[in-house]
């Protein structure tokens, strides 16, 4: 975790200070550039940026694509915005705009007198979260509608918690930081978003109590999320279970929504990309991180990995996150 307390009238240090917090940028004052001061605070919450951001001039941000999910929550001022060519969107306080991972991304105007709450969620904790609560791997991204109200329902609620974190930025008490409140709080801000914005998904996750996996079932997922690189075969996961390979097989299929052995690879295919994600390609290589994770076959396993991440191995251990 880490917290980051900027200011500065200059816009190419804010502009570098936005690509460390955030994304690359391109930041181009639009009206009144004597009054522009940027004020950031930033928390880093384990996969989850949360930022307070204040330009005091009329700007524009240019940020290509985000490679994460983000949230944009003016204060005070209207955002006009647009992503991967749709038509520009106006979002006023009281709303949220919804970015995907995918698709140019150009803050077209964001007011002076204005703050933005800004919140970027790492790609993988999204989608892996999806997978926890549904039982299946989204394919491709989790398309979000394009605007949250906050004004009320589940959005309200939403809101307040994030406000409560942004407000947490200007405190010197720090217990957001706390390893005892920052994992849940970060699981609360992740899962309060996906019960509150508009997806695919939503009501599958809002259904998610009523249909809670079965103990054998769990049993199984866990062995493999324990020890991915053991070399399991669907007999050794029944074993596991406690119960017979066509109960086990069959379950699966109802309640994970693929095969033990299909499961069994989107783990490993986690702890590669983390460790290659990590790793430094001086000294590592990625036939040693895919055969310590269980991967036997290079040829399959490249393909597999591009399926999943888009991109080949190589490029994650050569150039790391993208921006």
């Amino acid at each position: 975790m880490a917290r980051t307390s900027f200011r500065t009238g200059d816009v190419d240090e804010a502009m570098e200070a936005i690509k460390d917090a955030f994304y690359s940028n391109r930041l181009d004052v639009l009206a009144r550039p004597e009054r522009f001061g940027a004020a950031f605070e930033v928390l880093e919450l384990g996969g989850i940026t949360i930022g307070d951001l204040a330009c005091g001039a009329d700007v524009r941000v240019r940020c290509g694509e985000l490679g994460a999910y983000h949230v944009d929550i003016p204060v005070g001022g209207p955002l006009s915005w647009h992503q991967a060519g749709r038509p520009e969107q106006i979002t006023a306080p009281g709303r949220a705009a919804l970015f995907q991972p995918v698709g140019t991304t150009v803050l077209d105007r964001w007011v002076g007198e204005g703050r933005v709450i800004a919140l970027k969620i790492d790609r993988a904790l999204l989608e892996r979260r999806v997978q926890e609560l549904t039982g299946r791997a989204p394919r491709g991204p989790v398309t979000l509608a394009p605007e949250l109200d906050l004004t009320a329902g589940r959005g309200r609620s939403w809101a307040r918690l994030v406000e409560t974190l942004a407000t947490d930025l200007h405190d010197g008490t720090r217990l957001f930081e706390h390893p005892l409140v920052a994992g849940p709080l970060r699981d609360s801000v992740l899962n309060g978003l996906l019960l509150s914005a508009e997806h695919r998904y939503r009501e599958q996750i809002d259904r998610v109590e009523g249909e809670l996996r079965p103990a054998p079932v769990k049993r199984a997922m866990n062995a493999m999320r324990e020890r991915p690189e053991h070399p399991f075969t669907t007999a050794d996961l029944a074993a596991e279970a406690r119960v017979g390979v066509r109960w086990l097989q069959e379950a699966f299929g109802r309640y994970v929504g693929m095969p033990p052995m299909a499961y069994l690879r989107t783990v490993r295919l986690e702890r590669v990309h983390a460790e290659l994600l990590a790793a430094d390609p001086r000294t590592a290589t990625v036939s040693e991180v895919a055969y310590r994770w269980g991967f036997g076959h290079l040829g399959r396993f490249a393909e597999q990995y591009r399926a999943r991440y888009g991109r080949v191995p190589s490029q994650t251990l050569r150039e790391g996150r993208p921006d």
